[in-house]
């Protein structure tokens, strides 16, 4: 359970005395996330998420995320919506941590989406980066390019989770940063818009949700990150009719310039290498406080070993 630090029934009855949103009837944590403490609210008004943010979220990251959220659910995207305490106050305090209550969304994340929910996805993805337009606030991204080095500089014993892990790495930091594209289109994006954070009501999309890596950079970097975590399948092969399917409907939302275009297959590699380090830094270095187990690395080495063979945006549907 992706629970670090626990918050007692008398406690939060205190914190809700802050709050206009009814008495509590259920609360519980929830097994989903690695980098906060939530929990699911019931109350006699409604269905609300609590977050615990833990120490390896930045505070001063916080009036982003959570003005985001507000900036895309007021321009219609379905997405958490920040509470206000009765003070108008977004983030209060809990155990020593900063906190927040957002709305609930239902829906169902799809472990296994197919070509017509990614397509779904794509769709509502675009209209993400539409809405994002105007927001006041900025953040870089801290897991770009520039991040990765001192990440790598962070891991030891790559090559005891797969050998030849530490090689790969090095070597994709040495080409990649330096062929990184500049000047393509950008704005905010999600930056882990995964399966498990797209809410499905039959076919369709009913909300997007965990913006906590939320920041501005390339609008088709984001796409990037989508096409390596919606298109492969268990086996590790690229599927090009569910990346066929992601690109033209984002296309129909958002037209891609022939620069972005271009620029995909890196992107692709970078978007790779970017899971793969967290995802090796985690494994290797896991909290024990978590009961949630870290992802496994390996499945981001595979697919950025298969992006090294790509030679042109084609192969992944365009």
């Amino acid at each position: 359970m992706a629970v670090y630090t626990e918050v007692s029934f008398e406690e939060l009855e205190r914190l809700l005395e802050q709050y206009d949103i009814g008495l509590p009837l259920s609360f519980k944590g929830i097994a989903e996330g690695i980098e906060n403490s939530n929990f699911y609210l019931q109350t006699d008004r409604g269905a609300f998420i609590l977050t615990l943010y833990e120490k390896r979220v930045d505070a001063s990251d916080l009036p982003f995320f959570l003005g985001l959220m507000e900036h895309l659910a007021a321009r219609g995207c379905h997405c958490p919506l920040p509470v206000k305490t009765t003070d108008g106050r977004s983030l209060v305090s809990l155990n020593g941590r900063h906190a927040a209550i957002v709305t609930f969304l239902t829906g169902i994340a799809l472990r296994r989406p197919d070509a017509a929910h990614c397509a779904a996805a794509s769709a509502a993805l675009a209209r993400l980066h539409r809405a994002g337009e105007g927001f006041a606030l900025s953040r870089p991204n801290a897991l770009g390019p520039k991040g990765w080095q001192p990440l790598a500089d962070l891991i030891v014993g790559a090559d005891g989770i797969e050998d030849g892990l530490t090689d790969l790495i090095q070597d994709s930091l040495a080409a990649l940063v330096p062929a990184w594209p500049t000047g393509l289109p950008s704005g905010v994006i999600h930056a882990d818009y995964f399966p498990d954070n797209v809410l499905f009501m039959q076919d369709q999309v009913g909300g997007v949700i965990d913006f906590y890596f939320a920041c501005n950079d390339f609008y088709i970097y984001d796409l990037a990150i989508m096409l390596n975590s919606w298109c492969f399948e268990i086996d590790g092969s690229f599927n090009i009719t569910k990346g066929q399917s992601l690109i033209a409907a984002y296309r129909a939302q958002r037209a891609l310039s022939d620069d972005e275009i271009t620029a995909l297959p890196v992107l692709m590699r970078g978007s790779a290498l970017r899971f793969l380090l967290t995802r090796t830094y985690d494994w290797l270095n896991p909290d024990p406080n978590a009961l949630v187990r870290p992802k496994d690395p390996r499945e981001y080495s595979k697919k950025l070993r298969f992006h090294n063979k790509v030679k042109h945006a084609r192969e992944y549907g365009l």
